[in-house]
């Protein structure tokens, strides 16, 4: 929350902390409806469910058995579950930032963007964490077991770290 720190009109007060329009006097605190009790602004802690979700989703699909080992049904199955995950990024800040037409498209294609650079990137970082853990099979879906659930976990969470890294690059530009 920085601010310009004035004098406060009121009586008996010390000083007013200025955001915007929102003013706030030691001692006679207004609510700023866009922060939090901590002063973080709100929403982004929705970041952290949607990783959550995402994870759970990605890890259900594959211990119900949905995700094909033998072909690439399985590679198109985990890539649609990533850009589910990214496409709720930018949704996330499109609405919490309450964007126009252009802003959501661009969020949306910014997202999209951060996942398709992330998302090989990530799968290489678990590769190579995991390649020690393969037990001499060929790939991590070969492998299967906690090495694909792990190596899965850790795609997800890395590549919306890369959908969200490059909307707050685009939010920085704006």
């Amino acid at each position: 929350m920085g601010g310009q720190i004035v004098e406060c009109p009121e009586p008996g007060a010390d000083s007013i902390r200025q955001d915007g329009s929102e003013l706030a006097c030691k001692g006679h605190l207004q609510a700023d409806p866009n922060t939090h009790a901590t002063g973080r602004a709100a929403g982004t802690n929705h970041m952290i469910y949607i990783a959550v979700i995402a994870v759970i989703g990605i890890v259900l699909l594959q211990l119900t058995g949905s995700i094909p080992r033998d072909s690439v049904g399985g590679a198109m199955v985990i890539a649609m579950a990533v850009f589910a995950g990214a496409l709720a990024v930018g949704i996330h800040d499109a609405w919490t930032k309450r964007r126009g037409l252009l802003g959501w498209i661009v969020n949306i294609v910014a997202s999209f963007v951060g996942a398709l650079v992330a998302a090989p990137l990530g799968g290489m970082v678990m590769v190579m964490i995991l390649l020690p853990f393969m037990g001499g099979a060929s790939s991590l879906a070969a492998a299967g077991g906690p090495q694909m659930l792990v190596a899965l976990t850790g795609q997800m969470v890395l590549t919306l770290l890369g959908s969200w890294g490059a909307i707050w690059l685009v939010n920085r530009w704006r």
